[in-house]
Order: C-alpha cells, then structure tokens, then sequence
C-alpha cells in the first residue's frame, strides 16, 4: 500500500487541540477572582496590559503579587516602566463593594495612568 494514511495524524492533532483548549484559560491570571458579567466586546490591543485584581476581601494584586493601596501606584509606575499611557486593566470582584473598585481607580489616575479600564466576564452565550 503506497498512500499515507492521515487518520492517526488527525487524531493527535485533535488531542493536542484539545490539551491547550483545556490549558490556556489556567494560565492567564494566577488569582481567583469572581468577575461580573457583560456584553460589552473585548478591547484588541498590541502591548500588554498591567491587571490590578481585588479580591472580594478587600486585597490588591498587582497581576500575582499582592500590594497594599500605598504601593499600588508605584508598583504600577514601575511595572509600567513611567507610561502613563499604558493599559491597566481592573478586575474586580462581583460581591465587592462598587465604591472600592471605583476608588483604585481613582487612586490609579491620580498616579497619571489615562487608560484604566474594567475587566468583565464574557457571558456564555455570547457567540454572536
């Protein structure tokens, strides 16, 4: 038999389709953080954003390490290398307070950053 038979070489590949399907959501963001949801579209950009997360205790993340409220500006600062035009992005909690969300990012203009946007879930089904 001279032909190639393509069938094993289309079930790997679906196998390893499906192992970074199942994967890749785990690796975005090391904190758990219960988002709201929206139907508003995802921003497309190059670079890539800082995340300030609040968990529904109350704490600050600076993408994986916690920060107090006193070093959020200058973990930012730095972390964005002075920018004030970086993206941040805020993730808050659903069961946290509006006022606190709001009050990081007042604290974060403040700092000088201009593009601080909020981070929502994407509801399931929102396949338009």
């Amino acid at each position: 038999m001279a032909e190639i038979n393509v069938t094993p070489m289309v079930d790997v590949m679906l196998v390893l389709l499906i192992i970074f399907m199942v994967t890749s959501p785990m690796m975005t963001s090391g904190v758990n953080v219960d988002l709201p949801k929206t139907d508003a579209r995802p921003v497309n950009s190059d670079s890539k954003p800082i995340t300030v997360s609040i968990k529904s205790d109350g704490t600050l993340y600076l993408g994986d390490n916690s920060v107090t409220a006193d070093q959020l500006v200058a973990q930012l600062k730095a972390a964005s290398n002075n920018d004030p035009s970086h993206r941040i992005f805020v993730r808050g909690d659903a069961h946290i307070d509006y006022g606190q969300v709001m009050q990081v990012m007042g604290q974060i203009t403040e700092g000088g950053f201009t593009h601080v946007a909020l981070l929502a879930q994407q509801p399931a089904s929102a396949g338009h």
